[in-house]
């Protein structure tokens, strides 16, 4: 898979988590950058501020593209 093909498959996957937390309750996430091994996320809604945060990001986000990006080695909210 080249590179454009790739960060598509990261975006699309992010969108879905982001519809979920959206739904769920009131979050957003956003891909702000990704170099092949590392993603920089923004979480939004009702995740910014929210102590939770740094649990959803870890537990929701960061397996979530841990499980369908093994090479990816961090994934931070920024």
């Amino acid at each position: 898979m080249n590179a454009v093909d790739e960060y598509k498959r990261l975006q699309d996957t992010v969108e879905t988590i982001s519809h979920y937390a959206q739904i769920y309750h009131g979050g957003t996430v956003e891909l702000i950058a990704f170099d092949g091994e590392h993603v920089q996320v923004k979480m939004g809604g009702a995740c910014d501020g929210c102590p939770l945060m740094p649990w959803t990001l870890k537990m929701t986000v960061e397996r979530t593209i841990h499980d369908l990006f093994p090479q990816i080695k961090s994934v931070e909210a920024v």
